[in-house]
């Protein structure tokens, strides 16, 4: 076989204006007169036929650099049609016209023109120069014309380029008094394009050994084997091809693949030769084929390349294999699914999920090592579809349903395809459909936990519980279901989710924040107890609690606990610290469990979440992988744990449970700031970094929290969260948005499964002074107190179930305890 080379001609092209010129650009402009400002236009100039169909103009404003739109014109102008050969040239001219004063007057303002990839061809300007805050050309420099118009230019006139060559680079703007809109300049003559080189490249001088083409915009011809065809209407648009093995460099930083834009027909196997100009669309080097012919078919493919993750920490590591055949061996866990439904989308990592840095490392340095590693560890894969919410989701095989899921934690081994890059993120294109394991099934009941005579309490972020007016009417509300469809579909999966929790005592967040005649805790306690076939819950009545739209909640059984005195609140009333214009305002409430005749003070909450803008505080994201607003919720747990310690309730009690949603990792400062006053992690202490109850960006942890005061804790014999919603792709939520018809009903099931987007966290407590655990406090109970009695933590026969007020060692005071815990219990049952 001929070894293909980058000949001396062909880099000679490199460097002339025939190969780097702008073939497609913009001509001609008129946007300021005299008088009222008439015939504004701008040109397109291009090669005789050249296909403009979903090109665009995109109009900008130079003061802010933002997108602008005028009466009668949209911000931007999508093309159609071919360019027309005028006078025979080769060569010609469209013309999109505005209305009066459709193109503003400068100082500076500027046009980018878009081709249909979506990729800048020119972003030019008048009267200035500045950089694009938004739009396509976001972050771009303009370039300024050198000419210009203004209120005393004679109406009639236009800037426009005249010379002689075939692309833009060759031409000079000049200032002219009579316009020559559809037609060519006057002073402008256009020459022959240079024919595409004769000569094959190799595609590893194509893609070079860095991160960009080396040779972007230049015309080339490559022969190679389709590795990957991606066409039909819903595909990328193309295919990909790989050199020979026996055609590979020697450098092992240069790719060997190459996506080819093209819609003529290929399969894997062919070797192709095409030819075309190269371009870098969205970081992807991509042949735009002009011509694609076929040499043979049925060649075997080169051998796929074995990779592993991580990656290592070049960030040309994964560039190397752009375009190429790849193979993972390893076993690889599905680390995220958010996009699953949206683009066909999962995100892999190897030895096993990723977790949030701050869930495993103390914020700053330490959280951005981890964070650092993630990104090497994350390999996205791809249906190899270009369409928005496809139908179907084809992973996982047969196809995405509420039967059939694909959870986080699901592993797949061994899988190959085409390494591509789109959307800022290199990813995988299957050749061959994945075979998930289900390596992560689906809990159909909550962790068992201990149960013996416990009270059992539990924290559930319901996801903008809203009920319109209360009457099937109001929507669409602030937040939560649309309609009420979408409300019914939303109530029949988070009732029998909280149902299922069998919890006494619940806390709730993101409930609606109302008061009118059917408020929203009303409708879920009633269709609870309807679920329920009986008046099962009951729920604190607090009325509206701060301004925002959602608030915290209470529900619980009066059969298994009573409420005691009246619930407390913590605003920025009760300390400035809090902030409640930002968190939610934190409602406690003392609950009398009458098994045991315990009294036990719950305190929910719900913080300012990361995503928050909390610039006007001064407390933006400091980088240390805490997100925006950390001071806010910092000073919350501070002002709580302040506001607890001073018995809010006036009932009491010295057992303390605060649990919600505090929008902080383990090792955040909030976290950080409650333990130091002298609450305990419950989440960590029995869930270890094994604990999540939360997926952002693929990484788990959890941000819903069970905290104990020291009096608590020892009483404490179970935690866990109920992986219900967090593994779940959200497709298969009661949305009906960005779904089919056929979606709708085949992505949806009235059960708990993604019934929100937060796992509830169930806390079980045993019955005081059953320190055998037999579900009754007797004689036996007696005799393992007296033998822990005087001893210390750490010493043999310690019993920290005994050591009631979690201070030094077990003591009189603590024999006090537990016979109040006794005589309560005789009481109870009647002895």
């Amino acid at each position: 076989m001929t070894r293909k080379v980058l000949t001396g001609a062909v880099l000679a092209l490199l460097g002339s204006a025939g190969y780097a010129a702008t073939p497609v650009f913009i001509n001609e402009i008129h946007y300021d007169n005299e008088g009222t400002d008439t015939g504004e236009a701008i040109e397109i100039a291009g090669p005789a036929g050249t296909d403009l169909n979903g090109w665009k103009i995109v109009r900008y404003n130079g003061n802010g650099g933002g997108l602008y739109t005028t009466p009668g014109a949209m911000t931007s102008e999508t093309l159609s049609g071919t360019i027309p050969d005028l006078g025979g040239t080769g060569y010609g001219a469209i013309t999109v016209e505005y209305a009066e004063n459709g193109l503003q007057n400068g100082a500076p303002d500027g046009i980018a023109l878009v081709n249909a990839l979506g990729e800048v061809v020119q972003f030019l300007s008048y009267e200035g120069v500045f950089t694009a805050g938004n739009g396509p050309a976001a972050g771009l420099a303009s370039t300024d014309i050198g000419v210009s118009e203004s209120s005393a230019t004679p109406a009639g006139g236009s800037l426009q380029l005249t010379g002689a060559g075939v692309g833009y680079e060759d031409f000079t703007w000049v200032a002219t008094t009579g316009n020559t809109f559809g037609a060519l300049n006057d002073g402008q003559t256009f020459g022959t394009a240079p024919p595409p080189p004769s000569s094959v490249s190799l595609i590893s001088a194509v893609q070079g050994n860095g991160l960009s083409s080396p040779v972007a915009g230049a015309a080339v011809t490559v022969e190679a084997i389709v590795i990957g065809s991606f066409q039909g209407a819903d595909g990328l648009g193309g295919f990909f091809v790989q050199e020979e093995p026996a055609d590979y460099d020697a450098d092992p930083a240069s790719s060997e693949g190459l996506f080819v834009k093209s819609t003529v027909a290929v399969a894997p196997g062919d070797r192709v030769r095409v030819s075309g100009v190269v371009t870098e669309a969205n970081g992807l080097t991509t042949l735009n084929a002009s011509s694609v012919e076929l040499e043979s078919s049925g060649n075997a493919l080169p051998p796929a390349t074995a990779v592993v993750l991580p990656f290592a920490g070049s960030a040309t590591d994964r560039e190397r294999y752009e375009g190429m055949l790849v193979y993972l061996p390893q076993t690889l866990t599905v680390t995220e699914n958010f996009q699953l439904g949206r683009f066909g989308q999962i995100v892999l990592s190897a030895n096993g999920r990723l977790r949030n840095p701050t869930h495993v490392a103390l914020p700053g340095a330490a959280a951005n090592a981890v964070a650092a590693a993630n990104d090497l560890n994350r390999l996205l894969v791809d249906d190899g579809s270009d369409v928005q919410n496809p139908d179907p989701v084809i992973y996982p095989a047969p196809g995405l349903s509420a039967a059939t899921t694909l959870r986080s934690g699901d592993t797949l081994t061994g899988v190959t395809g085409v390494l591509s890059y789109g959307f800022g993120a290199y990813r995988l294109l299957p050749t061959a459909e994945p075979s998930f394991v289900a390596d992560n099934p689906r809990p159909a009941a909550p962790p068992a936990l201990p149960g013996i005579g416990s009270l059992r309490v539990a924290s559930f972020n319901v996801l903008n519980y809203f009920n319109g007016d209360g009457f099937g009417g109001g929507f669409p509300t602030a937040r939560g279901a649309e309609d009420p469809a979408e409300f019914s579909r939303q109530k029949d999966k988070i009732v029998p989710a909280i149902h299922g929790l069998n919890a006494d005592v619940i806390g709730l967040m993101e409930i609606e924040n109302d008061d009118d005649a059917y408020p929203a805790i009303r409708d879920l306690v009633d269709s609870l107890n309807l679920h329920a076939g009986s008046s099962q819950y009951a729920y604190v009545n607090t009325g509206i609690v701060g301004t925002d739209e959602i608030r915290v909640a209470l529900i619980y059984k009066p059969a298994k606990v009573t409420p005691v005195g009246s619930f407390a609140i913590l605003d920025s009333s009760v300390d400035p610290d809090f902030s409640d214009t930002k968190n939610r305002p934190a409602l406690a409430q003392a609950f009398l469990d009458k098994h045991s005749n315990k009294i036990l003070t719950v305190a929910v909450n719900h913080l300012k979440s990361k995503g928050s803008d909390c610039n006007d505080v001064g407390d933006p994201d400091q980088g240390d992988e805490q997100g925006n607003c950390n001071l806010t919720r910092t000073k919350a747990a501070q002002a709580l744990a302040a506001w607890l310690a001073a018995d809010p309730t006036a009932s009491g009690a010295s057992e303390i449970l605060v649990i919600g949603d505090l929008n902080a990792y383990a090792k955040e400062d909030p976290i950080q700031t409650l333990e130091q006053n002298g609450f305990v992690d419950l989440v960590r202490l029995f869930g270890g970094e094994d604990a999540y109850s939360y997926v952002f960006d693929g990484e788990a942890g959890y941000l819903d929290h069970a905290l104990s005061g020291p009096a608590l804790t020892h009483q404490v014999k179970g935690v866990a969260e109920w992986h219900i919603n967090a593994d779940e792709p959200v497709a298969l939520d009661y949305n009906t948005n960005f779904k089919s018809a056929g979606q709708i009903t085949s992505f949806y099931s009235a059960d708990p499964y993604r019934s929100s987007d937060h796992d509830p966290v169930i806390v079980e407590v045993l019955v005081p002074g059953d320190l055998d655990k037999d579900g009754d406090v007797d004689t036996a109970d007696f005799t393992r107190f007296r033998s822990a009695l005087g001893k210390c933590p750490g010493s043999a026969g310690y019993l920290a179930e005994a050591n009631y007020d979690g201070v030094g060692c077990v003591s009189y005071a603590d024999y006090q305890r537990w016979y109040a815990h006794y005589s309560a219990f005789r009481a109870k049952v009647g002895l």
